[in-house]
């Protein structure tokens, strides 16, 4: 009971922090601050109400549209609630079923929360700035180093100096190859084209990944990313009506890698573990 509490509990706690989230996704791109003014519909600037804040309710109620001047509000507000949502629930009921402590299911929940607004801005901005990327990178090293020293006082572990600064030198060299391996590819694209391919933004956000999830983790967020996108290019290829079907446009369109991989991250920081060791035991190691 306790646990199905704590899942509903973290569920609402992760809608709400969508629903701020929403607010951060819609000013940071203008410049504008998340503090003031109070939430507003972008088109007539009528301040809403509280009932019309409630997060994924109120958009259901008000059909998608401003009360006021009935201009459609979109449907990334829902789904980005409803994402952070859902993830902060799962893995609240993960956590409770694996005795993980409470450190670690805040960190997972704010790396959720990082990657689903990184996923927005780059799918609507072509944009990973630097001020979320880089102190995710560091936070993401501060709570995989505080796990690990969880873990050696709940096992009562001798504390030895080298051997924590060896770990420490392992990850930090897992966040540079993960990084290492996006400039490698712009490289690579710059040397065939001429041109650049791949943002720096997206091998900040490789680094974030191998910070939270080890470099195991990172390439399967990595494969998963490509994956997708090379799913997304072919649709769009195959739609007669967009422009980016044309041979000309094709090769010159851009597609939100960014997004892509933090779709990726998210299925292995949720599900990571056991997709690695499927496959390991499908490969026969």
């Amino acid at each position: 009971m306790i646990r199905i509490l704590g899942t509903i509990f973290a569920g609402l706690l992760g809608l709400a922090f969508g629903s701020f989230l929403n607010v951060c996704l819609s000013r940071w791109p203008e410049g504008e601050s998340v503090v003031a003014p109070r939430s507003h519909c972008r088109n007539c600037t009528h301040t809403l109400s509280w009932w019309e804040n409630i997060p994924l309710f109120s958009w259901l109620a008000l059909r998608g549209r401003c009360r006021n001047c009935h201009a459609w509000i979109g449907v990334r507000y829902p789904l980005v609630e409803l994402a952070v949502g859902a993830q902060w629930a799962t893995v609240a009921w993960h956590s409770y079923n694996a005795f993980f402590p409470l450190e670690f299911a805040a960190g997972m929940m704010l790396f959720a929360w990082l990657l689903v607004g990184l996923a927005v801005l780059d799918a609507e901005h072509l944009w990973l700035p630097d001020a979320l990327t880089l102190p995710g990178i560091a936070l993401g090293f501060c709570w995989w180093f505080l796990q690990g020293e969880q873990i050696g006082w709940a096992l009562h572990l001798p504390n030895i100096p080298w051997v924590d600064a060896k770990n420490a030198g392992n990850r930090l060299l897992a966040i540079l190859a993960a990084a290492g391996l996006i400039l490698l590819i712009r490289w690579v694209y710059w040397l065939i084209r001429r041109r650049e391919g791949v943002g720096l933004g997206d091998a900040k956000l490789m680094a974030l990944l191998a910070a939270w999830l080890g470099l195991p983790g990172a390439l399967l967020a990595f494969g998963l990313g490509v994956v997708l996108g090379a799913l997304a290019a072919v649709v769009l290829l195959a739609i007669p009506s967009s422009p980016q079907a044309r041979p000309e446009n094709w090769a010159a369109s851009k597609l939100p890698l960014g997004t892509f991989l933090c779709i990726g991250g998210i299925v292995s920081g949720l599900w990571g573990q056991q997709i690695i060791a499927a496959y390991l035991r499908w490969a026969g190691f």
